[in-house]
């Protein structure tokens, strides 16, 4: 979708055109130098470095995405219309149980040599699915929701402070998403009033490991900004679950909560993101599985999950407002 050559981009656009007209519209035999005037001005401004067929464009940002996303969003809109007095974590688990069978897809916001704002519920990983599950059910509360409002409450979920400015400025270390979005009043931090036990959340692998991004690999003052993040990130008290302790503080726990699992790897602080749902009374998971490939409901429970990996240490817990 990035730097196309202009024979490339022009069957694109053609092709674009195709599915995006209704033919009843635009019969050829019918078509008026007003239309080709028209389609050519079009095809000029695709032609020469404006933005690409699937890319919508506005002022201030170029939104990535394909029309099936679209689509995927204004049908869950619609079936979960009457339920938009739910409280939001009871919707956050509706709309996480139609991404069911959705498969699990890494780094799929990892598409171009700048930020863009990325729509993409095609393909999911544990972060993405957490938080189109919580744009969308914040946009379902609305009056009159619609793909837009969607498109401003992942804006507004997945950069610091609402804003996208460049790659720096995602929300990258989900604890710092945690404590961002309790700041936006977008979600409750409240692992400090489940358990009160205090947590090492010292952070710096992104920086240490530039390679592995793509972006801060070709942009060293990108490493240089993430750093400085990283440092007021180890420098906040942060609170957790310790996973020997969950049985005490899992009633606790509510239905679309999200969590961030803990983990000894050094560098990182959550190494899963989950959203908690309930069966027979245990607290199991909902989330884009890597094992798996795929969105899933756990057949284990939580206890079981972290028990059975030696490098988590417990649970972060974020409940949607």
């Amino acid at each position: 979708m990035i730097n196309r050559d202009t024979k490339k981009q022009s069957r694109e656009i053609s092709i674009y055109l195709k599915n995006n007209t209704d033919e009843s519209d635009y019969p050829i035999k019918l078509i008026s130098m007003k239309h080709i005037i028209f389609l050519f001005s079009i095809l000029w401004m695709f032609t020469f470095g404006q933005s690409s067929p699937l890319m919508a464009q506005s002022k201030t940002e170029e939104i990535v995405m394909m029309p099936r996303d679209k689509e995927i969003v204004e049908t869950i809109l619609k079936q979960l219309k009457t339920d938009q007095k739910l409280e939001t974590g009871s919707l956050v688990i509706k709309v996480g149980q139609f991404f069911l069978g959705t498969p699990y897809v890494a780094s799929t916001l990892e598409i171009s040599k700048t930020e863009k704002m990325v729509i993409n519920l095609r393909e999911l990983d544990c972060t993405t699915f957490a938080e189109n599950c919580l744009a969308l059910a914040r946009t379902i509360k609305k009056e009159n929701p619609t793909f837009n409002d969607f498109v401003s409450e992942l804006r507004f979920i997945r950069y610091r402070d609402g804003k996208l400015n460049g790659y720096p400025s995602r929300l990258h270390y989900f604890s710092d998403w945690i404590y961002n979005n309790d700041q936006k009043k977008l979600v409750k931090s409240l692992s400090k009033d489940i358990a009160n036990i205090g947590i090492d959340n010292r952070v710096n692998f992104m920086s240490t490991h530039p390679e592995s991004y793509p972006l801060l690999k070709n942009n060293p003052d990108f490493v240089k900004e993430i750093a400085i993040q990283e440092n007021a990130i180890s420098n906040r008290k942060y609170w957790y679950i310790p996973k020997e302790r969950l049985i005490e503080f899992e009633q606790q726990l509510h239905d679309g909560d999200i969590l961030g699992i803990t983990t000894t790897i050094q560098g990182m602080d959550i190494s899963h993101v989950v959203i908690a749902i309930r069966k027979d009374g245990r607290i199991h998971l909902l989330h884009a599985s890597l094992n798996f490939k795929k969105v899933l409901v756990s057949t284990e429970t939580l206890e079981q999950y972290l028990n059975a990996h030696k490098s988590t240490t417990g649970i972060m817990v974020a409940r949607p407002l």
